[in-house]
């Protein structure tokens, strides 16, 4: 599954295609998921531009964006959009319209309290591990880690290449993995394509979208969510082409030895 993630902090002075308003967060979602993605993520944004978690903020765009794609539509409760833990838990309280999924940063302070007002609620809980904080070491220490729908592994700087993979790979290897629980992992800026290649090896859930990156893996500037997915998607093809290829390949040189005619063909090791 390919989550989409429209807007984050930025802005217009980031890309002119960064969808702000309730009605562009609704049109940009609209296409990025006629694209191929399976899920959006947005960050509602005041008038001014800046992030909120007031129900008069998020409620408009929950609606709208909905509306336009009918469901599974995440939000977020990192502490740009409102710093002090106890309002964070308040505006939760005071949602009227709810989403479907909220990611709650492990690391930062008041994060239980946040995670169990949303679980009181009703409201699915993502819980985000950033590479670089203790974050997973809180969140193995939680009595709320059973209770979260998934576990989002974030490579929180622009690290290229071996860098993003080699931070991932080390919150990654000391999570504890939980029964039906899966993992989303995504990097940022120059991070975000070689992570999201790791992902799709992985087998995790993978993301893209102006929030990580304004770019398409050739360093072209994109024009939209939708095609930022269009382009993951055709990347997630070539890999799966190369799988193919390798595993016909493995075939044709097994018919060769002595002992395999008459047998299943075998099928592409694990990645």
């Amino acid at each position: 599954m390919l989550q989409v993630c429209l807007n984050g902090t930025r802005g217009p002075g980031d890309s002119a295609a960064v969808p702000m308003s309730p009605e562009s967060l609704a049109e940009s979602a609209a296409r990025a998921v006629a694209a191929g993605a399976g899920e959006v993520r947005v960050h509602a944004r005041t008038p001014c531009g800046g992030t909120s978690l007031s129900p008069r903020v998020l409620g408009p765009v929950l609606a709208s964006v909905r509306a336009a794609v009918g469901g599974g539509v995440g939000v977020t409760t990192a502490a740009a959009a409102e710093p002090d833990a106890g309002r964070r838990a308040e505006r939760i309280r005071s949602w009227e319209v709810l989403p479907d999924l909220v990611s709650v940063d492990w690391h930062e302070p008041g994060a239980e309290e946040v995670a169990a007002v949303l679980l009181e609620r009703g409201i699915g809980v993502e819980a985000g591990l950033w590479a670089g904080t203790d974050g997973r070491e809180r969140f193995a220490r939680s009595p709320l880690a059973p209770r979260v729908r998934r576990v989002l592994v974030k490579v929180p700087y622009p690290s290229a290449g071996s860098g993003a993979e080699d931070a991932s790979r080390a919150v990654l290897s000391g999570l504890e993995p939980l029964p039906g629980v899966p993992v989303l992992l995504h990097g940022e800026d120059a991070g975000a394509w070689p992570v999201l290649r790791l992902a799709r090896r992985l087998g995790l859930v993978a993301r893209i979208g102006l929030e990580d990156t304004v770019l398409l893996p050739d360093g072209t500037r994109a024009r939209s969510n939708a095609e930022l997915v269009a382009a993951a998607l055709a990347g997630q093809g070539r890999l799966a082409d190369r799988a193919g290829r390798a595993g016909s390949d493995r075939e044709d040189d097994r018919q060769g030895e002595p002992g395999l005619i008459g047998r299943a063909p075998a099928g592409p090791s694990p990645a």
